[in-house]
C-alpha cells in the first residue's frame, strides 16, 4: 500500500489505524501517498502546544527565536531538490516550485533578519514612547507587546503546501507562539515532508510545531482567547470558521484570507506602442498560467479602456498561444495541470457561469492535449481569456480557481474604480500606467477595496515582483470578500499573534517591565563614564552629565564657513532679528548636536566601537550666543547581537541651556563590545 501520511502530535510521529484515502498525482492520477487522522488526540495536541511548546519558545528572546528561523531556513535550503521533486506531483513546475518551495524558505530568512534587526533581545516589545499622565512625572503609561500562552492554529490552502505552512509559522513563532499546521488534503504529503525535515533538524524547541495530517473535526472546540486560526481557503469556510462556536463564544481570533476576484486596470494614459502595454499583457499571462491560476492573487478581471480592449484580447492571445502545458517535471513546460480532478470540475463549473455574461477569446474550456502527459488521467485544463461587457455580472462574483481572466473594458477612471469595486474586496490589484495623475486617481479609487496595490511602469518594471507575488515585508490579505484578514506585513505579521497592553506605572517600574529607561525613570551615575564600560558591565539608566559650554559667536561663524551653511538665521543680525522664532542670530541644530558630542564623548579607545547613527532628533528651543548647554546622556536600551562580539547600545540624551530648558533631544546609538578590549 501507499504510505500512509503520519502527523507530528505530542512529540512523535502518529500514524493512523485505517488505510486513509488516497492523494493523487496530479499529472498522472497515480496515488502519491494516503491520508488519515483516525484516532488523532486533537485536544492533546493543542494541550502539549500550550503547556510544552509555549513556556519553551516564551523563554527565548525575539533574537534567540531568530536565530533559530535562520537556521531552520539553511536547513531547510539544503533540502530543496527533494522538496521539488515531490512538489512536481501536485501539478507544479520549476517555475511554480520557485514561488512555493524556495518563496516559502525566503520568508524564514526574512522574519529572521527583521527579528534580529528590528525586535529588542528581549520578550517584550515597547510600543511607542511612553505617555506622560501626570504633572510632576511620576507617573506613565507604557503600551507593550508580550506573547500570549496559546497556540496558533494554521489552516492553509492546497495550492502553496509550503509557502502557506512558513509564511504563518515564521511570525507566529518569532512571536513565541507554537503552531498546530493543519495542511490542505490534495498536497498534504509536500507539506508532511517538509515538516518531517524540520523535525530532523532539531532545531525547534519541543512543541512549537505540530502537524496535523488529516480532518479538522474538533480542532477548534478546545481553543480559546488566547488562542488564533489563520485560514486560507474558500469564503464558504471561511464563514462556517466565523460562526464557530469558539469563535463566537470563546474569543478565539480568527484570521480569513479568501476567494478574490483581484483586477488589474491599464492607464487610459496607455497606448499599444508603449512599454506599459506590454508590461501589462505579459503580467496578465503570467499571473493566469504560474502554478496554473491556482494563486489567491492572481488576475481573474483585466479592467482596460474599452477602445483598447481588442488590443489587449488579441496580444494576450498570441503570448497564450506560446504557452506549453504539459508533465510539470518537464523543463519545456511553462504550465502544468490542475491540482486535481476534482479541481479542475470546479474550474470548468466556474466557467461554465462566467459565460453566462462573458464570451470565450481564447482557449478550449472542455479540451487539453498536454505535452507528455495523459489528458483523461491528468487534471489538465487549457489557459482561457473570455471578455465581458462593462454591465456583465458573474466576471465580478464567480472566480475560476484556474487559468482563467475576463477582459473587462471602461470608460473613464470612475467606471474603471467602479468596475474593480464590483469584486467587493480583493487581496491585490495592479494598474499599469505612466501617468502619475491617473496613478494617484486610480490608487486611491482602489485602495479601500484591496490589502495590496502595484503600480507597474517602465520604470519599476525591471524590479517589480509583479503582481502575484506576497511579500514578507508587506500586508498580504484584503478587506470584504477577501476575508478580512491579515497576514506578513513585516513585523505587523508578528503582532497579530501578541497582546499590547497599557501599563500605568512610574518611570521606574515602567524601566523594569520593558527593559528600556524611561524619562524620569532613576539615573545611575557612579562615577565611570559609561562609555569605558563593556556590555557585560553597563547597566540601563548609566548615565553622564557633562560640563557645560558656552556658545560664541565664533562657534557659530565656524560651522557656518566649515559646512556652508548660511541661512540667514545663523550669519545675518538684521534678518534673524527679524524672524519671530529667533529674535537674534541662533547656533546651527547641527552645531548644538556637535558640541554635545564633544561634551559627553570619552575619546579614548576603549568598548565602544562606534556610533551609527541618531534617532529623533528634536531641536526645541533656540540657542542664542551667550547661551550655555550642558548634556545628559543615558544608556536607555541594551541590545547583545547573537552572532558577534559586540551590541547596540541606545543613548537618551538631552541637551539643555543654563535655565535647564532642553534645546535638543534625540536618541544616541552605538555598537559596544561585549567585553573589555584585551579583557
Amino acid at each position: 500500500m501507499t504510505a500512509l501520511l503520519e502527523s507530528y502530535a505530542q512529540g512523535t510521529w502518529y500514524r493512523a489505524s485505517d488505510e486513509g484515502r488516497p492523494l493523487a498525482d496530479a499529472t498522472t492520477g497515480e496515488t502519491v501517498a494516503r491520508l488519515s487522522g483516525t484516532g488523532l488526540d486533537v485536544p492533546g495536541m493543542v494541550g502539549y502546544g500550550r503547556r510544552v511548546g509555549g513556556p519553551a519558545l516564551r523563554s527565548l528572546t525575539f533574537h534567540q527565536r531568530a536565530a533559530i528561523l535562520k537556521s531552520l531556513a539553511k536547513h531547510l535550503t539544503g533540502c530543496t531538490d527533494e522538496f521539488h521533486a515531490l512538489s512536481h506531483r501536485t501539478g507544479a513546475t520549476r517555475r511554480d516550485n520557485t514561488v512555493d518551495v524556495d518563496g516559502g524558505i525566503g520568508t524564514l530568512f526574512s522574519y529572521a533578519s527583521k527579528g534580529a534587526r528590528e525586535l529588542p533581545n528581549d520578550t517584550v516589545l515597547p510600543d511607542g514612547a511612553a505617555e506622560p499622565l501626570g504633572r510632576g512625572g511620576t507617573f506613565v503609561g507604557q503600551h507593550v507587546y508580550t506573547s500570549r500562552p496559546g497556540v496558533a492554529v494554521q489552516i492553509n490552502a492546497f495550492n502553496f503546501p509550503v509557502w502557506g505552512m512558513l509564511e504563518k509559522f515564521a511570525p507566529a513563532f518569532l512571536a513565541g507562539v507554537p503552531s498546530i499546521i493543519k495542511p490542505a488534503s490534495q498536497t498534504a504529503y509536500l507539506t508532511e515532508l517538509v515538516v518531517r525535515r524540520i523535525v530532523e533538524s532539531g532545531l525547534l524547541p519541543e512543541g512549537t510545531l505540530q502537524l496535523l495530517a488529516g480532518g479538522p473535526a474538533g480542532l477548534l472546540d478546545n481553543l480559546g482567547p488566547q488562542d488564533a486560526v489563520a485560514f486560507t481557503g474558500s469564503a464558504e469556510t471561511g464563514a462556517e470558521l466565523r460562526a464557530h462556536p469558539a469563535v463566537v463564544h470563546n474569543g478565539v481570533r480568527l484570521g480569513v484570507e479568501a476567494d478574490s476576484l483581484n483586477c488589474s486596470v491599464l492607464g487610459p494614459d496607455v497606448s499599444p506602442e508603449d512599454p506599459e502595454f506590454a508590461l501589462f499583457t505579459d503580467q496578465l499571462v503570467t499571473e493566469m498560467t504560474v502554478k496554473t491560476g491556482q494563486k489567491c492573487t492572481a488576475i481573474r478581471r483585466a479592467i482596460v479602456p474599452e477602445h483598447l480592449a481588442d488590443a489587449v484580447v488579441d496580444a494576450v492571445g498570441r503570448r497564450l498561444e506560446r504557452v506549453v502545458v504539459g508533465d510539470p517535471a518537464d523543463r519545456e513546460t511553462t504550465m502544468g495541470p490542475l491540482a486535481g480532478l476534482d479541481q479542475r470540475t470546479e474550474v470548468r463549473k466556474a466557467l461554465a457561469a462566467l459565460r453566462g455574461s462573458a464570451e470565450v477569446v481564447f482557449g478550449d474550456p472542455e479540451r487539453c492535449t498536454p505535452a507528455g502527459a495523459d489528458p483523461q488521467r491528468g487534471a489538465f485544463v487549457a489557459p482561457v481569456l473570455l471578455r465581458a461587457g462593462r454591465d456583465a455580472a458573474e466576471p465580478h462574483e464567480v472566480e475560476a480557481f484556474g487559468p482563467v481572466s475576463t477582459v473587462v473594458g471602461y470608460r473613464g477612471v470612475d467606471e474603471a474604480v467602479e468596475l474593480a469595486a464590483r469584486g467587493r474586496g480583493s487581496l491585490v490589484g495592479s494598474v499599469v500606467t505612466h501617468d502619475p495623475g491617473a496613478a494617484r486617481e486610480i490608487v486611491l479609487g482602489l485602495a479601500p477595496w484591496h490589502g495590496r496595490l502595484l503600480v507597474l511602469d517602465r520604470d519599476d518594471a525591471e524590479e517589480s515582483t509583479g503582481h502575484g507575488s506576497p511579500l514578507p515585508m508587506l500586508v498580504h490579505g484584503g478587506p470584504g470578500r477577501a476575508g478580512g484578514g491579515e497576514e506578513l506585513g513585516g513585523i505587523r505579521g508578528v503582532l497579530h499573534h501578541m497582546q499590547r497592553t497599557a501599563v500605568q506605572a512610574s518611570p521606574d517600574m515602567a524601566t523594569a517591565i520593558t527593559g528600556r529607561w524611561t524619562t524620569g525613570a532613576r539615573r545611575r551615575d557612579d562615577g565611570v563614564h559609561p562609555f569605558r564600560k563593556s556590555l557585560a558591565e553597563l547597566r540601563i539608566g548609566d548615565t553622564v552629565a557633562s560640563d557645560s559650554h558656552t556658545v560664541t559667536r565664533e562657534d557659530i561663524d565656524r560651522f557656518a564657513d566649515l559646512t556652508g551653511d548660511t541661512f540667514y538665521a545663523h550669519t545675518d543680525e538684521q534678518a534673524a532679528a527679524a524672524n519671530p522664532l529667533f529674535g537674534g542670530i541662533v547656533a546651527h541644530g547641527y552645531l548644538v548636536v556637535s558640541l554635545a558630542a564633544g561634551l559627553f564623548v570619552d575619546p579614548a579607545p576603549g568598548p565602544v566601537l562606534a556610533n551609527f547613527g541618531v534617532d529623533h532628533l528634536r531641536f526645541s528651543t533656540p540657542v542664542k550666543v551667550g547661551d550655555s548647554i550642558a548634556v545628559t546622556l543615558t544608556a536607555k536600551q541594551i541590545t547583545p547581537r547573537t552572532n558577534a562580539d559586540y551590541g547596540e547600545v541606545r543613548w537618551d540624551a538631552v541637551v539643555a541651556n543654563a535655565d535647564g530648558q532642553p534645546v535638543a533631544t534625540y536618541d544616541v546609538l552605538t555598537l559596544v563590545a561585549k567585553e573589555q578590549p584585551g579583557g
